[in-house]
């Protein structure tokens, strides 16, 4: 069933054209992406479809009894209710329902009721209609779906009678996405609904999003959650829309090869174009070639020419550099405590090692301290208690996501001048194109640009500071999915260390080869990327409610024991002990290897020499592999200790 025609629409403003006979079907159950550079008429066409402004020319055909919602991209609540009180006005016709079931069963508990049959039949009838309608629309599951909802959304019993006014802007853009999707429209638009997301309500919302009973139209940044979501990408370039089947990185292979195919076409074309001119310039002078050449100039007029592809669109183009290689050893980070005062402590006990050109990417949820960190480490913080050490040679460049080292008040070219005043004009102007800074752009000034031209500021001034680790707080957000392409090509072609915090799961896998996750009582780390993070997490989580249920059903059924069984209880508990210690000395043992290799990995002379490199690589495969099911055999042993002694 289609619920949404989008058929030859186009859009103006002034001068511009924004889009130009756009085509777009949908149909119920769909999940469809739009995606596209920042400016290229996303939310333009999002608003269209929503009626909130109007199209010049066209037509949008959606059947009568379909109903949308939309959730902007920087829409935010605001009620002086309380947050249980604002979801519960999404089913007001439900309570009407229920109030009218309750009115019925009290004219049914009188008595007097039976003396008039009619009457009677009437009212059995009218309950029967109503308790049916209301039982489908979920009216004996509404008040679990309120909570349900807002848990995924991290909004728990204890805030419920908080009033939205009182909440942060974050919190009132989520709790916008949680009354947007109680609501469950047949078309859900969301314009970026992952922003003020962290990773554990983004795996949430994927979820709920894949078993939503109607079609979804997004917009988003977030490729790993594009990926897990959409089945359908709409690119939109130029003003125009173009269809792909599949999820983003579908999308991103079949959009390379129409463009190898459509680059060939142009060029073929283009070659074909340039000998009819040349003919008709050779010819068109000489009597007895003319009426020949003029037939050709006819023809070069009707050929409806291709334009070039679209690949050649205008990208940032930077790289990261370094001064000088600093020490093996750049981080060390001993029982911290962060917060901002000594009465606010956010997190305590982390531990923290980070070797050259190690990728390390902080994880946890939104709150937790992530920022403190990092702005601790680069000093913008004091130290609570615990130790920070600095490596030899070590030079921080720290990215802000909130841009505070930026200076509203300069112009973008001043931006970077002032700071390296012995560069020239010239040589400052063609760095900030590197960035798309040209022409004009670069005397706009700082507080006029938007999120993702600040990002981009930023970041050329990272680059200028050639800094051998890179501290960066969220450098994906704001940046459009070409610049965080981009940036993520120039990090892995980095020659120093990254240490990095990001909600961008997709840019997490293709930097990290360490995670750290961050919790209130401490640091855990994960050597590997996102993926294997969540593998790992996963595993221990399943591992430690096995143990739990053991050791519950070792309390049930667990019988006296004589005193042999005593003997070997203790005979097996000494083996298990003796095991432990040694495949613990075994893991510390595996941790150097892996370590000593990651090292001899960043030699000059082992990462141009493909062969070692590549055996080096085996061996450090084989090292982690080794240490998993170490890790593994450990947990293993440790329960059925903890199950003895129980």
């Amino acid at each position: 069933m289609i619920i949404l025609q989008v058929n030859q629409v186009s859009k103006s403003y002034l001068a511009d054209e924004i889009l130009s006979d756009v085509k777009l079907e949908i149909q119920h159950r769909d999940r469809v992406a739009l995606v596209g550079r920042n400016g290229a008429g996303k939310t333009t066409l999002l608003k269209i479809i929503a009626g909130q402004i109007p199209y010049d020319s066209g037509e949008i055909i959606i059947p009568k009894d379909i109903t949308i919602g939309y959730l902007e991209q920087h829409t935010g609540l605001d009620s002086q209710r309380t947050i249980w009180e604002e979801m519960m006005t999404v089913f007001e016709p439900l309570k009407k329902l229920e109030k009218r079931l309750r009115e019925l069963e009290q004219q049914m508990a009188d008595p007097s009721v039976y003396e008039n049959p009619e009457n009677y039949d009437r009212i059995m009838k009218e309950y029967d209609q109503l308790q049916h309608t209301f039982k489908e629309a979920g009216g004996y599951q509404y008040e679990a779906d309120i909570r349900s909802v807002l848990h995924g959304m991290k909004f728990y019993p204890d805030m419920y009678g908080q009033t939205v006014s009182s909440l942060s802007g974050g919190q009132r853009t989520r709790l916008a996405l949680a009354k947007l999707l109680l609501s469950k429209p047949d078309l859900l638009i969301l314009d970026e609904p992952t922003n003020h997301l962290d990773i554990e309500t983004l795996s949430w919302l994927e979820n709920y999003l894949k078993s939503y009973d109607g079609a979804i139209l997004m917009v988003s940044h977030d490729r790993y959650f594009l990926d897990q979501i959409v089945h359908i990408v709409y690119e939109v370039s130029r003003g125009r829309v173009t269809r792909y089947i599949g999820n983003y990185s579908d999308y991103l292979e079949q959009k390379a090869k129409q463009y190898e195919r459509d680059l060939k076409m142009y060029e073929q074309q283009q070659d074909e174009k340039a000998r009819l001119e040349a003919f008709i310039q050779k010819n068109i002078a000489r009597a007895s070639t003319a009426r020949l050449a003029k037939s050709r100039r006819k023809m070069l007029e009707r050929i409806q020419w291709m334009e070039a592809p679209d690949g050649d669109e205008k990208s940032a183009k930077f790289g990261f550099e370094i001064e000088r290689q600093s020490g093996n050893d750049v981080l060390s980070i001993d029982n911290l405590s962060i917060g901002y005062d000594h009465e606010h402590i956010i997190s305590r006990n982390i531990n923290l090692r980070i070797f050259r050109q190690d990728r390390v990417a902080i994880v946890g949820p939104n709150g937790i301290g992530k920022s403190t960190l990092l702005k601790t480490i680069v000093k913008d913080l004091p130290v609570l208690s615990g130790s920070i050490r600095y490596g030899t040679n070590v030079k921080i460049g720290y990215y802000d996501q909130d841009q505070t080292k930026l200076h509203s008040n300069k112009t973008v070219l001043n931006e970077l001048w002032d700071e390296w005043p012995l560069m020239n004009e010239k040589d400052i102007r063609s760095i900030l194109g590197q960035f798309l800074f040209s022409g004009d752009d670069v005397l706009k000034p700082v507080h006029s640009l938007s999120g993702g031209e600040k990002a981009r500021l930023a970041l050329a001034k990272l680059m200028l500071e050639k800094a051998n680790f890179l501290v960066l707080d969220e450098p994906t957000n704001h940046l459009d999915l070409d610049s965080k392409e981009v940036l993520e090509n120039a990090l892995m072609d980095y020659p120093g260390t990254i240490l990095f915090v990001s909600h961008d799961r997709y840019f997490i896998n293709k930097i990290a080869t360490k995670v750290i996750e961050l919790s209130p009582t401490g640091s855990m780390e994960y050597l590997g990327d996102y993926d294997y993070y969540v593998e790992k997490k996963q595993e221990l989580m399943e591992l430690a409610e096995m143990s739990v249920a053991k050791k519950e059903a070792t309390q049930e059924t667990k019988p006296e024991r004589s005193s042999s069984a005593n003997k070997e209880f203790k005979k097996r508990e000494r083996q298990i002990r003796r095991k432990l210690e040694e495949i613990e000395n075994n893991l510390a043992n595996c941790e150097e290897e892996i370590k000593n290799i990651e090292l001899k990995l960043c030699e000059p002379e082992i990462f141009s020499d493909y062969e070692k490199a590549l055996e080096l690589q085996n061996q450090l495969d084989s090292f982690k592999q080794a240490y998993s099911e170490l890790e593994l055999e450990w947990l293993e042993l440790q329960e059925e200790l903890e199950n003895l002694q129980s």
